[in-house]
């Protein structure tokens, strides 16, 4: 196996596990989902939208298997990860050309599929259909401009952003 894919293996679990604990730290909505999505938004900078969308996918899953995850939110998992993915996704092919753009259009479909899924597809709680609305929005914008902001602080101090 070639060097780089290694480096982009290891690279990717370290962030799956960052993630991890973030979501195993027990902090509210408004510090667990901006520091979620900023790993998202870095691993799509740093692994590519391949090891970005696995963490994506993976972590509401780890989540709920570890009992992170409130039971009324199981039946979200798909759309959490689907949201996920499609956030690193949209960032990554967008980042080339404006990151910021990318950041807002990639946040704004994240919150429409979750939003989606809680009108449309899944009934859940009222409290859990209002965390799926415009808290993701902001989560997911704030955990942008974090993750824009280390990979100001990470390319100065030449570590790992490519």
């Amino acid at each position: 196996m070639p060097q780089t894919n290694i480096r982009r293996i290891s690279r990717t679990a370290i962030l799956l596990a960052v993630a991890l604990v973030f979501q195993m730290g027990g902090f509210p909505q408004f510090i667990t989902g901006p520091l979620v999505n900023t790993v998202l938004y870095l691993a799509a900078m740093i692994v590519g939208w391949q090891g970005g969308m696995i963490i994506g996918i993976l972590t509401p899953v780890i989540a709920s298997m570890r009992g992170i995850l409130p039971p009324p939110l199981t039946p979200l998992i798909p759309f959490i990860a689907l949201g996920n993915a499609t956030l690193v996704i949209l960032f990554f092919w967008l980042q080339a050309k404006n990151k910021i753009v990318g950041i807002i259009v990639a946040s704004v479909v994240k919150f429409l599929l979750l939003v989606s899924a809680v009108k449309l597809l899944v009934q859940v709680p009222p409290a859990i259909a209002q965390m799926m609305s415009l808290p993701q929005l902001i989560t997911a914008l704030a955990g942008g401009v974090i993750a824009l902001l280390l990979a100001h602080f990470f390319k100065k101090a030449n570590i790992i952003i490519e």
